[in-house]
């Protein structure tokens, strides 16, 4: 499954091996340039994903429109090979967290245990779960392979919006709908239901089993094990 829907290649660091017979001085130049070229793609990313943003959501504030400039950045990000993967990650978490509204996530995923649990409790959830589903998510579309993703309509009543699109790959088509609401002029992202699968209510069923069960503190270790897990390299996990 690719964005829009919902591990990765270990980071490769070259510091001019090769050059010793030569002196330091110039595997330090080449360290240098190195790092000149890496800011300078990374603030053209930055650029980039800045004015594309703001001319769609200014042209039509629809939430599909601003759906779509979403997926079209990510996709934007994924078809430069040559990014390192520590800044092509950087600048997928930007998009994301523009539109996606993980503090309301987090609420309605807790649900009835939101309200039980401590304002310590509360952030630290808030902070793992977004942790959880970055690096779930981008994980998954960093298997991005040229997909053709859908916008069939969307649906608006009043602050709340529902936009339905298709991801079409060789073998399969995979419905996925976005649920949205209006926040200061943004339509974000609370639920993302994959072939009539919510994500929220996905996690609230295992979750609230694991706090019923072991407790509050018991479910944030868990999570955090679970990130840990996502974060290791393919290769580590292959090892292993």
């Amino acid at each position: 499954m690719i964005f829009p829907g919902i591990v990765s290649p270990n980071p490769v660091l070259v510091i001019g091996f090769g050059y010793r017979e030569r002196g330091i001085g110039i595997g330090f130049v080449r360290l240098v340039m190195e790092e000149s070229i890496m800011l300078k793609k990374t603030l053209s990313i930055v650029l980039v994903l800045f004015f594309c943003c703001r001319i769609a959501e200014a042209a039509d504030p629809s939430p599909l429109t601003q759906m779509k400039g979403t997926v079209d950045a990510v996709i934007g990000i994924l078809k430069q090979k040559d990014l390192d993967r520590d800044v092509r990650r950087a600048a997928l978490r930007k998009v994301i967290r523009k539109r996606f509204d993980f503090h309301s996530m987090s609420q309605r995923t807790l649900a009835m245990n939101w309200r039980k649990a401590t304002p310590g409790q509360q952030e630290q959830f808030v902070k793992l779960f977004t942790e959880l589903l970055e690096a779930t998510y981008i994980g998954r579309i960093e298997t991005y392979h040229n997909e053709r993703v859908v916008y069939d309509k969307e649906r608006i009543r009043k602050k709340k919006a529902i936009v339905e699109t298709h991801i079409i790959t060789p073998s399969v088509k995979i419905p996925i709908t976005y649920r949205l609401h209006l926040r200061g002029g943004q339509w974000r992202v609370y639920d993302v239901v994959v072939e009539e699968v919510s994500l929220i209510r996905n996690f609230r069923s295992s979750y609230r089993d694991i706090v019923k069960q072991e407790g509050f503190p018991a479910l944030l270790l868990k999570m955090e094990a679970k990130i840990e897990e996502l974060k290791k390299p393919k290769e580590t996990k292959r090892s292993s």
